[in-house]
């Protein structure tokens, strides 16, 4: 057979020989190598010595790329699964998909993983990935592997549910043929040429040797298949990269949040604590973090009144008929309390998991006009919802969440306006708490199978609205096809934090769903009753949550207008106290937030548990400052500068408010 023919993406043209490798592709394409782990065929990612098609386009997969690293990882997972069957020839093993910045692997054994354990497992990668093992994609008949891991509980489940065509659950599964008839399974290639085998939809790095560096991290228990009736496995966390020097930024990221982690701040700058007589995922908030909340509530409710929200309250639980109706009990039982049930009623009540079906009451309480819309509603409303023990984190997620939850009410013209009056809402808000400008956006849109609800008319009308919004925004977005909710389109938003992790903070949320279940309508300037539309807005997502992502951004030294001390007086000596009692009153007068240190300890104690403390400003105050009625500035970062005028100190400080996300940088 003659050559065929291959391109790549930018036109180059090349010949090869038939059935060559990708990686021959690549390299007769002028394709870099060295850190390529897998080729792009015709869009597909797939392992490097599989053959290509004429006329195929082929492209690099580069190992610091994002689907690089995964391939990295995923192959990692492979390699430490391999070394447990090695050291626990017993061992069980289930599901070892790359996730976020690593990999895990899921194993049933006789006792849980010791840290020693974790020792030897990681000793046995190392020398698995020195003896260069070939990773060897093969498929087979859906018998031949149930044959093959007959001794393997958990992959012979996955068998099963692939041969039945139920195979497409990421990484979770084998990968069948599109006729369904062959499963595949990869081999690591041993150097007596023997193999251990895995199933898996690949593709991996040719070798083990392709593996520059990784790192096992911890142990949890994880239930197989996330349910709590299925046997509870020993799951083992690790990372992997494309380079030691990658690895190595990575731990030290790691090791800084580890520093700046809000629950072990919020107890050392005494913020907030979660006591156990509470129960998991429910907090007690102190007054230094009480404050900072406040501060977000109130710039919360004064930015909502200056946009034409209207304020709403509403209550903590509502009868059972009210969740029936908005399909909570239906979609949403598992994540909410058990009912509580009064005889004399005969009715059971709920905590509110949302506060959507409240605001939807407030709109339905009387007959509504066009002329009335957009109606924009706004809560700071507490919700409570019963996550599972092993996911909460804190504030990032509790069981109990304060959101500044909006519901605009609109017609479908005013969706445009609406969404991009949201999107500016956000933006300010991200610019003054000290983010930045969102780092990603993306636009969800309608799932293939999921839109019962709504007309095609109206989602694609929503989908062109939302996207006109964003591009009248100027923000780069990515659109995740399918992937909205099947009530209607959304838009994520997410930023970047000063040690480079990515949060998901706003979602904004179009509904076609509520409006039909509780029969919502206004009467249209033609006369007759229309539908609205409804959107959902939490700008926040939730104070907590918002309050944890910023005291984890800032290192717990919130900017000036947001510290909930802005300065301490700190006299010299007990001569001084007078004085300092004064400054303090004095700033206090112009509204400013400042405490005075009496206390018995030294100059520098004093000094050092301030600094420790991240309060902005020190007043250092003596003989000096009293006799000119001065304060010696003593800065959080910067330096120290005596003689200031008090009043020149108060201006300042009034600047830094009125400057907010201008004011300090992020440590």
């Amino acid at each position: 057979m003659s050559q065929v023919t291959v391109k790549s993406p930018d036109g180059a043209v090349a010949e090869v020989e038939p059935r060559a490798a990708a990686a021959d592709a690549l390299t007769a394409l002028g394709a870099r190598r060295g850190q390529v782990v897998a080729a792009r065929v015709d869009g597909v990612t797939v392992d490097l010595d599989r053959p290509v098609p004429d006329g195929a386009v082929v492209e690099p997969v580069a190992a610091d790329t994002d689907e690089g690293r995964a391939i990295i990882r995923h192959s990692t997972a492979h390699v430490m699964a391999q070394a447990v069957t090695d050291l626990w020839p017993d061992a069980k093993f289930a599901i070892g998909p790359p996730v976020a910045d690593g990999f895990y692997y899921d194993f049933d054994v006789e006792r849980p993983f010791t840290p020693d354990d974790l020792e030897r497992i990681e000793e046995r990668m190392r020398e698995i990935v020195d003896e260069d093992q070939a990773f060897r994609r093969r498929e087979v008949e859906p018998e031949q592997a149930r044959e093959e891991f007959a001794e393997q509980p958990y992959k012979r489940e996955l068998i099963e549910q692939a041969a039945a065509g139920g195979g497409a659950r990421g990484d979770e599964t084998a990968d069948i043929d599109p006729s369904g008839e062959t499963i595949s399974i990869y081999d690591n290639v041993r150097p007596d040429g023997s193999r251990w085998p895995d199933l898996c939809r690949g593709p991996h790095v040719p070798t083990t040797r392709w593996i520059p560096a990784f790192a096992l991290q911890r142990v949890a228990g994880a239930y197989w298949r996330g349910d709590e009736s299925r046997p509870m496995l020993q799951r083992i966390y690790g990372t992997a990269w494309e380079s030691r020097k990658a690895l190595k930024a990575y731990l030290q990221r790691l090791e800084e949040a580890r520093k700046r982690d809000h629950r072990k701040l919020g107890r050392e700058l005494d913020l907030v604590s979660f006591p156990e007589e509470l129960g998991p995922g429910l907090e007690v908030w102190h007054p230094k973090g009480a404050r900072v909340r406040q501060l977000m509530e109130d710039y919360a409710r004064s930015r909502h009144d200056a946009a034409g929200y209207e304020p709403v309250f509403t209550p903590h639980v509502g009868r059972g008929e009210l969740w029936e109706t908005s399909g909570h009990l239906d979609f949403y039982a598992d994540s909410m309390y058990p009912a509580m049930t009064f005889e004399d009623e005969g009715a059971s009540y709920y905590a509110k998991p949302m506060n959507c079906p409240f605001h939807v009451l407030v709109f339905r309480s009387r007959t509504r006009s066009y002329r009335e819309l957009p109606l924009r509603l706004f809560e700071l409303g507490t919700v409570y919802r019963y996550e599972r023990s092993g996911t909460i984190h804190g504030l990032m997620r509790s069981r109990g969440l304060t959101q500044d939850d909006s519901h605009l009410f609109c017609t479908p013209e005013q969706i445009s306006d609406e969404i991009g009056g949201v999107i500016d809402f956000t933006r300010r808000l991200y610019r003054d708490f000290g983010l930045g400008e969102p780092t990603r956006v993306g636009l969800s849109t309608r799932p293939e199978k999921a839109a019962t609800v709504g007309t095609d008319e109206g989602w694609d009308h929503a989908e062109a609205s939302l996207r006109a919004a964003l591009d009248a925004s100027g923000l780069p977005y990515e659109v995740d096809e399918g992937e909205g909710a099947f009530y209607g389109p959304k838009i994520d938003m997410h930023v970047t934090d000063a040690i480079g992790r990515e949060w998901q903070l706003t979602t904004i949320q179009l509904d076609f769903n509520l409006p039909e279940r509780f029969d919502l309508t206004y009467a249209g300037p033609d006369g007759t009753e229309h539908r609205p539309i409804m959107i959902h807005r939490a700008v926040f997502g939730s104070l907590g949550r918002f309050f944890g992502v910023l005291t984890e951004h800032f290192a717990g030294a919130f900017p000036t207008w947001l510290a909930p001390v802005q300065a301490v007086v700190v006299p010299i000596a007990d001569r001084h106290h007078d004085y300092a009692h004064s400054v303090g009153a004095a700033l206090r007068g112009r509204g400013q937030r400042v405490e005075v240190d009496t206390s018995d300890d030294t100059m520098g104690a004093k000094i050092r548990k301030h600094q420790l403390a991240k309060v902005p400003f020190q007043l250092i105050v003596g003989d000096e400052e009293a006799q000119a009625g001065t304060v010696a500035v003593r800065p959080r970062r910067g330096e120290q500068r005596k003689d200031v005028a008090l009043e020149a100190f108060a201006d300042e400080v009034d600047a830094l408010v009125e400057a907010m996300g201008a004011d300090e940088q992020a440590g």
